[in-house]
Order: structure tokens, then sequence, then C-alpha cells
């Protein structure tokens, strides 16, 4: 019996067509993107550059006469006749304070605002009392209210318990719960098991403990997330610092850099100076999001623990 092999077939392959909508949505991203990091490209440039030479080189994509002149100046790590004979306006900003000021700021809100802010998203949750949902819906209302409406009565307010040019002063009006945050960690409270909670209950544990002992540790992710943009939010302040802190010892430093643009001893902005500053102000900020980004974007669709 004879078998006749026959020769593999192959099809030729073909070339699959250009999905020009995923190009151009690559082009699109790109585009963003160039978009993004042009100012704070264009913001380094400044920086690096003198200031005798920034008119004279307005157009060039690289720094104009290279130096470090600028990030000195803000670190105050030159003279007043130096920074003069680099083009700059003489005019001196104490960073070090205000970066202390800026950390003691951020951090004491933060730490305040999602504390009480997770307590009052637990009882939204899981306690059972009349009116709850009605006096919920109430203070989603009041994220409609636009803070300037605000900043009047918290400043008579301030300026009658004797709280003006502290920190004390500076930091009473966002030490509570907010609306975003009840929101955002409710929602996470609502999805957790009930099942440890009923037990623990059984076992005689009380709402305080049963707070803290199961729901925080459970809720890490969360927390974590809404301190980072807390943090974000309250570091960017400048309005109220500048409103209440008038003195330098409790100064911000979105506020001190604005005092520094302000001084201009040879009539003419120190923008290398300017720009050098507000670089080294967002470095925390950049700081946080390379260590915690991908937290932040992870936590922010979460629906719970199943």
């Amino acid at each position: 019996m004879t078998s006749s092999i026959l020769p593999e077939t192959r099809t030729p392959s073909r070339k699959k067509p250009l999905n020009w909508r995923r190009i151009g949505a690559w082009v699109l991203v790109a585009v963003a993107v160039a978009v993004t990091i042009a100012p704070f490209y264009w913001m380094l440039r400044t920086a690096l550059s003198s200031n005798g030479a920034l008119a004279s080189n307005s157009g060039n994509l690289l720094p104009a006469e290279f130096s470090w002149g600028a990030f000195k100046r803000v670190l105050g790590l030159q003279t007043t006749e130096e920074a003069i004979a680099e083009g700059g306006s003489g005019a001196a900003i104490n960073f070090w304070l205000y970066l202390r000021n800026s950390i003691v700021f951020a951090t004491v809100t933060t730490v305040a605002q999602v504390f009480f802010s997770a307590m009052a998203a637990y009882a939204f949750a899981r306690l059972r009392w009349p009116g709850r949902n009605k006096v919920f819906g109430l203070f989603l209302t009041t994220m409609m209210v636009p803070p300037i409406f605000t900043a009047l009565p918290n400043f008579l307010m301030i300026k009658n318990l004797g709280l003006l040019n502290t920190m004390a002063g500076m930091t009473l009006p966002f030490l509570f719960m907010t609306p975003f945050a009840i929101f955002f960690l409710r929602q996470f409270f609502l999805g957790m098991s009930r099942e440890v909670e009923e037990a623990a209950m059984l076992d005689g544990a009380k709402h305080l403990r049963i707070f803290f002992q199961i729901v925080l540790p459970n809720a890490a992710a969360p927390i974590a997330t809404l301190a980072l943009l807390t943090f974000i939010g309250q570091w960017n302040e400048y309005f109220w610092p500048l409103l209440v802190g008038q003195d330098e010892s409790v100064r911000v430093l979105t506020v001190g850099l604005s005092v520094f643009k302000s001084q201009s001893p040879q009539g003419a902005l120190d923008w290398s100076g300017l720009m050098a500053g507000t670089l080294v102000a967002a470095l925390p900020i950049f700081i946080l999001f390379i260590a915690f980004g991908k937290k932040v974007v992870n936590s922010i669709g979460f629906s719970g623990i199943k």
C-alpha cells in the first residue's frame, strides 16, 4: 500500500492593515504629554539661565548662559552683591523657613482632615441613625459652595480668636472633614464585608474599637490615596495663608514666592530666581507622585473588599 505525502501548503501571510484610529490615539497622547511637559521644561530652562541673557535669547530652547546662580539665590547660598552681579533682583527669600512652614501646615491639616473624614465616613456607612441619608445628601451639597464664600467668615472668626499670624489660625479651618473626603471613604466602607465586624460585635467590641482595629487597617490603601491628594492640595494652598499669615514667621512657600516676585529693587523681575524657586517648591510633590502615583491610580476606582 503506497501512501502519498502531500506537500504542506502554507497560506500567504497577510499584513495587518494599519489601524489609523490607534495611531491617531497615540499621536493625541504624545501631543498631550508634550503640552504638559513643555511648561516644566521652560521653567527649568529659565531657572538655569542668566537673567541678563534671557532677553537676548528668548527664543532659544537651551539655557541662556548656563548658571546655577538662580538656585543658589533661592537656597540662600548667594550674597546680595553676587545676586545683583548675576542679574538678580537682590531680594532675599527665607526658603528653609518657608519650607518648614509649608511642611507643618500641609502635614497637620492632612492628618487631621483625613482622620476626622474617616470617622464621619464610617458613621455614614455603618451606623444606623435617623435621617442619615438626608444629612449625607445635605452635607454633599456643600461641595457646590465656592471656598471664597467661606473665606470672610473664617477670617473674622480667626481674627476674633486672636489667631492671626499664627500656625493655629492657618490650620484651624482645614482640620475637620470635607465632603469629598467623606464621600471618597464612605464608598469604600460600604463595600467592605460586614462579617468581621459582626463577629467582633458578638465578642463585645464597640464601634470605636471596630473602627480602629478593623476598619482602618483594611482601608489603608484609600486612606493613603486620600492623604496624598489632601497633602498636595494643602501644599498648593495660597489664598488662605496669604490672608491669615502675613508675618514672615508663619509664611509658607507659595506666599513666599509671591513676595519674592514683588521685591524688585532693580526694577526688573528675577525670572531665573522665580522659576528656580517654583521648581524647588514643586519638588516634594514630584517626589510624592513618583513614590505613590501608582497607588493613587489603582485606588481611585476601588470598589471595596469583597
